[in-house]
């Protein structure tokens, strides 16, 4: 390509697709006035890297992990467990964001619907959520978009816990609803596309549920509530959302991603002040 050309061209801020400079509408994806400064704009460019998004869904959990146990410990029984090894105490997981009915209608810890996707009560408990996360969102993303995964992401996860804490879960925490979230997404995908790629994927997130759900009734203190409300939530979200078979992503939709992550990012930032100011008085 020629420099005159370079300098002609553009991406299309929501398809990513090059388009021509005079271009009043993307001939790819139909966005309007795709070459606007607005939606051109550094704070709305969005995540392009489907890596780079679940890479940084595993580094926040792992930092959000790291500063519960640096802020209080769980030192209890000197009796070696495997659920136990490395867990932070639950002081330090309400003030960081631990959900449920006390902290949203006693506390008025609203907030806490969101931070808790980013907590985890132990070493085990946060490493099986990461690699399910690290196993999962790639299909998620291929399949509805970066966008839209962190639409589902998010939203799904603050769904599940409002359910929970609906139902009278006392706390909670856990990217456990999230994850769910994506799970419900995928089987709607599959039963909606259909076909035989939609029946094996309907089948083997199928088997991720019945297993998630097992797990719940067999292992005492599992949120079955959230883990429902986020597959219901996310099975909502990718119908309204819909998916790439159908229709690409909009710019609505990375609009709203970039509403979800500035939402992320300003009550992780809360969680952080509240665990480092209680870190500064205990001491």
């Amino acid at each position: 390509m020629s420099n005159n050309n370079k300098k002609n061209s553009q991406l299309c801020p929501a398809c990513r697709k090059l388009i021509s400079r005079s271009a009043a509408v993307c001939p790819f994806c139909g966005l309007k006035k795709p070459t606007s400064r607005f939606k051109n704009n550094i704070f709305i460019s969005g995540i392009t890297d489907g890596d780079q998004l679940v890479t940084g869904i595993i580094a926040v959990n792992s930092v959000l992990f790291i500063l519960s146990i640096i802020i209080d410990p769980k030192l209890g029984s000197l009796n070696f467990s495997p659920l136990n090894f490395l867990s932070p105490s639950n002081q330090s997981l309400l003030v960081l964001g631990s959900t449920g009915t006390i902290p949203v209608f006693q506390l008025h810890r609203w907030w806490s619907l969101l931070a808790a996707n980013y907590l985890h009560g132990g070493l085990l408990h946060i490493v099986f959520n990461m690699l399910a996360i690290r196993q999962l969102a790639p299909l998620v993303i291929r399949e509805f978009g970066i966008n839209r995964t962190i639409i589902l992401y998010t939203l799904g996860g603050v769904g599940g816990f409002c359910l929970s804490t609906l139902a009278g879960v006392r706390f909670t925490i856990g990217a456990s609803a999230a994850l769910c979230s994506l799970i419900g997404a995928l089987l709607y995908y599959g039963k909606s596309r259909g076909g035989t790629y939609g029946q094996n994927i309907f089948s083997q997130i199928g088997g991720w549920a019945l297993s998630i759900g097992i797990f719940g009734f067999i292992v005492p203190g599992i949120n079955n509530w959230g883990h429902g409300g986020g597959m219901l939530a996310g099975a909502l979200l990718g119908y309204l959302l819909g998916y790439t078979d159908k229709k690409r992503e909009k710019f609505s939709h990375k609009i709203l991603a970039m509403i979800c992550l500035a939402a992320t990012c300003l009550v992780l930032l809360w969680s952080c002040v509240n665990g480092m100011l209680f870190l500064l008085i205990t001491n």
